[in-house]
C-alpha cells in the first residue's frame, strides 16, 4: 500500500470516528435532558448513523473516479465547464474515494457496536426492539445506500 493512500484512510478514519463519537454524545446529552420523553431512544443513534453512513458510501460509490491529472485539467477549464454546465472531470480521485469510503465511512459507521446493542437488548428479553434494531439498520442501511448510489448518478445525469 502506498503511504499516502494509508495516510488519506486514516485521516478519513480519524474524521470519522470522531464525528460518531459526537453525534453519541450529543444524543446523549438530549436524552439525559429529559429521559422520560427521549429515554426509548437509548442506543438508536448507532442506527441513524449507520443508515447515514450507508447513504454517503453509496454516493462515494457511485461518484466516478478520475485521475490527479483529471483534477488538474478541471481547474484550469472551470470557466468553459462553468459556461457549458458540464462536469468536466467530475468525480474523486482514487485516494478521495479511500478517505471518504474506507477512512471516514468505515469509521463512522459501526458494526461492532451494532451488534453489541442487539445482544444488550436480547439480554434484556427486548427481542421485539432487537428485531426492530436489527431491521432499522439493515433494511434501512441497505435503503441509504442504494439511495445514495441513485442520487448521485442522477446529480451526475443531470449535469451532462
Amino acid at each position: 500500500m502506498v503511504v499516502a493512500d494509508a495516510a488519506a484512510i486514516g485521516a478519513g478514519a480519524v474524521c470519522g470516528a470522531l464525528c460518531r463519537h459526537h453525534v453519541g454524545q450529543s444524543v446523549t446529552k438530549q436524552i439525559a435532558k429529559d429521559p422520560k420523553r427521549y429515554g426509548h431512544l437509548t442506543g438508536w443513534h448507532t442506527a441513524g448513523i449507520n443508515v447515514l453512513g450507508s447513504f454517503i458510501l453509496g454516493g462515494v460509490f457511485a461518484t466516478p473516479v478520475v485521475s490527479e491529472t483529471a483534477k488538474s485539467a478541471k481547474s484550469s477549464t472551470a470557466a468553459t465547464s462553468a459556461a457549458s454546465k458540464v462536469p468536466t472531470g467530475f468525480g474523486l480521485t482514487p485516494r478521495a474515494k479511500l478517505l471518504a469510503g474506507v477512512g471516514f465511512c468505515g469509521s463512522f459507521t459501526t458494526f461492532s457496536t451494532y451488534s453489541v446493542d442487539i445482544v444488550n437488548m436480547i439480554g434484556r428479553g427486548e427481542a421485539a426492539r432487537a428485531l426492530g434494531y436489527v431491521a432499522v439498520n439493515n433494511v434501512g442501511g441497505v435503503s441509504a445506500a442504494a439511495a445514495g448510489m441513485l442520487l448521485v448518478r442522477k446529480l451526475i445525469s443531470s449535469g451532462k
